[in-house]
């Protein structure tokens, strides 16, 4: 697995506004819901997809990608690393073409799939971190 260059980071952040964060969770003391609120403070539009919420950070929740309304630029995940094959697939079929993993997430099988499938792909790295690289 290898992660994209810092310049190809940056401009994936600089052009993807519209994230759908799976596996966000409505408890302020958990990473996602932390991380979110302050890329949603960065300007990003955050799209919650999680079946067991119904409001995040002031957003209507999804129970999955193929739910959400309008366009996505790219799916973040803060699921643990067996699921991301099945969330790989999702944002495959959806036509999203930015995939990125939080920090300590990483899968092999899901990284060779997106790569197949043409989509930019991220693991192990903490988007509010990168980010933060570029103000």
């Amino acid at each position: 697995m290898k992660n994209p260059s810092d310049v190809q980071i940056k401009q994936l952040l600089d052009t993807k506004k519209r994230i759908a964060v799976v596996g966000l969770s409505d408890n302020p003391d958990r990473t996602s819901y932390m991380v979110s609120e302050a890329m949603q403070r960065a300007g990003y539009t955050i799209i919650p997809v999680n079946p067991n919420t119904d409001v995040v950070l002031g957003e209507k929740s999804y129970a999955s990608l193929k739910d959400i309304e309008g366009t996505v630029d790219m799916v973040n995940v803060f699921r643990r690393s067996e699921y991301l094959p099945d969330i790989a697939k999702e944002t495959v079929e959806q036509g999203i073409d930015s995939f990125w993993a939080q920090l300590g997430v990483v899968n092999e099988e899901a990284y060779h799939y997106l790569k197949e499938h043409g989509v930019e792909t991220v693991m192990d790295r903490c988007i509010k971190v990168e980010h933060a690289k570029f103000k």
